[in-house]
């Protein structure tokens, strides 16, 4: 088997590419983080690579991955904001900012789409790739009763949008590739930091923890031609 994370410098992306490097099923894991820093010790197959995240240099990079491992089995897309230097969830309408609602987009739809879009036609004649791209139970319409946080739910909202669209496409032109949004919880990363104070006991979770969780949901949904919306726990979110 051979695997992708896009964003390995973060806490999920990080225990994931460390997760797959360990397991012996995988003879290569490709790593990309904005400074290749990922260590890759001991584990061989780890093979770290650095992006600016230019549209460029995406296409260049995934070109070349899907090259030199032709039957990816495994792809984790774990890019996401929330909040930055200038920037933060948003409590109220009186808050919206277009430089900070450019931001939320870019990093968590954009780029993640933009990802898809060049490894796609690496994929169509791949009989079983499974990809896990991270959005957020916030990211569901019906599902949101509290309001705020306007930029983060709408550019995750419109990730899932874009990753149904996708699934359609892909059901007809790359038949083995299973599209999977991942809702990961609470975790213990710089992304969710200032905000931890009111998470509920036991429920801060480890990247670990949670790569382990994303590891068997990618294992247990095989290719069927549609989008599923998962949590951590491997629980359907309503739309």
């Amino acid at each position: 088997m051979q695997g992708l994370v896009v964003g390995a410098g973060g806490g999920i992306g990080s225990a994931m590419a460390q997760r797959w490097s360990q397991d012996p099923r995988f003879d290569a894991v490709w790593a990309v983080s904005r400074s290749a820093d990922v260590d890759p010790g001991s584990q061989s197959s780890l093979r770290p690579l650095s992006t600016d995240q230019s549209e460029k240099s995406i296409a260049e990079l995934a070109g070349m991955i899907v090259q030199e491992s032709p039957r990816l089995s495994r792809i984790v897309i774990a890019l996401g904001t929330l909040h930055g230097p200038s920037y933060g969830p948003e409590k109220s309408l009186d808050a919206l900012q277009l430089a900070s609602m450019q931001e939320a987009y870019r990093v968590n739809c954009i780029l993640p789409m933009l990802w898809l879009s060049a490894l796609a036609p690496g994929l169509r004649k791949n009989p079983d790739c499974r990809i896990a791209v991270l959005s957020a139970r916030v990211g569901s319409i019906g599902d949101n009763r509290l309001g705020g946080w306007y930029s983060y739910r709408s550019a995750k909202a419109a990730l899932n949008m874009g990753l149904r669209s996708a699934s359609i496409e892909l059901a007809r032109r790359a038949k083995g590739v299973k599209l999977i949004a991942f809702h990961p919880g609470t975790v213990d990363t710089a992304l969710s930091e200032p905000f931890q104070r009111g998470v509920p006991e036991g429920k801060l979770f480890a990247p670990d923890f949670v790569a382990g969780q994303l590891d068997r949901i990618l294992d247990t949904h095989g290719v069927d031609g549609e989008l599923s919306y998962l949590d951590w726990a491997g629980e359907t979110i309503t739309w």
